[in-house]
């Protein structure tokens, strides 16, 4: 037996879901992602988005809608006669005409423990926040923004230096198995569905580029969990002097150290900064243009001196 499935979702993220649910024999009877985007150096060609890439290698029919407004639209999913949607980070909201347009409803693979985080930017907003764990749920979709009921969890925890990449990359293999799981209990209707309880409920706003420059002057905890919780991307940064002019340097990785000192000033020659009580070691950075680089091979072709004093930036809300 197998599931008529239409996939709905757009990043690498989802891509691990995608393909455990045709290995493991369901039919994807279509795939919807968002519509090509530009890219390339020089942002002038059409890039497919990472599940659009996958589905077409897989032979899956693709479907890029900018929206569902349109009734032919939301028409064409309905006469699909798949048994469930399947979404992970797909990228709109979806309206009831959709939700309710398969048998069974959608069921999304969502990257917290709901209902805390909610929203576009769970795994960077769990590890800003010092969470000890986090993990992947396949819930119900509803109308409202994360708030249907729980299908099965997962928990995983989060490692004190872990940054949002890695934790994202656990997410995506656990999530992908969780949906998978879930499939299977669909089929066989032994899916039961758990409501999200209404205390503890947090939403995970997206992250925003002006909450990216750290601020020394916080609590050395604060720091390093704003560091790894924006690593890889966007990155936080703080700006150095460099050949006479400020030029920003993103701070990858990190650590908590010992020592005490004027916040944003080095500790020490190898990259210990003090913030406001506390300080952190700086493991991995990169400059404006250049590649990641462990913190010894920086120093090499930048060296700085203990007593050196990184721009504090401004305090983050």
């Amino acid at each position: 037996m197998s599931l008529r499935i239409i996939f709905m979702g757009t990043p690498e993220f989802s891509v691990p879901t995608l393909r455990l649910l045709v290995d493991a024999g369901h039919r994807i009877v279509a795939v919807y992602t968002q519509p090509p985007r530009p890219g390339g150096r020089r942002g002038l060609d059409l890039q497919k988005s990472p599940v659009h890439q996958a589905a077409e290698l897989l032979g899956l029919p693709v479907f890029t809608p900018v929206n569902f407004k349109d009734p032919e639209e939301r028409e064409r999913f309905r006469a699909f006669n798949a048994d469930v949607g399947v979404v992970v980070a797909y990228g709109l909201l979806l309206p009831e005409a959709i939700l309710n347009g398969t048998r069974d409803g959608c069921y999304n693979g969502h990257a917290s423990l709901l209902p805390r985080w909610r929203g576009a930017a769970p795994i960077q907003r769990a590890i800003m926040a010092g969470d000890a764990k986090t993990g992947m749920m396949v819930m119900k979709m509803d109308k409202g923004l994360d708030t249907g009921a729980v299908a099965l969890t997962r928990e995983v925890e989060i490692g004190p230096n872990m940054t949002a990449g890695e934790l994202h990359d656990r997410l995506m293999l656990v999530g992908a198995k969780a949906m998978a799981e879930a499939m299977v209990k669909l089929e066989m209707n032994d899916l039961p569905l758990t409501p999200q309880p209404e205390d503890g409920v947090l939403y995970a706003a997206k992250i925003d580029k002006a909450e990216t420059r750290i601020d020394f002057s916080r609590d050395a905890r604060d720091v390093h969990n704003h560091i790894r919780g924006m690593a890889p991307f966007p990155g936080a940064w703080f700006e150095l002097e460099i050949g006479g002019k400020p030029e920003r340097v993103k701070v990858l990785a990190s650590e908590l150290a010992e020592g005490q000192g004027a916040a944003g000033q080095l500790l020490t020659d190898d990259l210990v900064v003090a913030c406001a009580s506390g300080a952190v070691r700086l493991t991995r950075l990169q400059k404006a243009g250049g590649k990641p680089l462990a913190a010894a091979d920086f120093l090499r072709g930048t060296p700085l001196a203990a007593g050196t004093r990184l721009a504090a930036g401004t305090r983050l809300t």
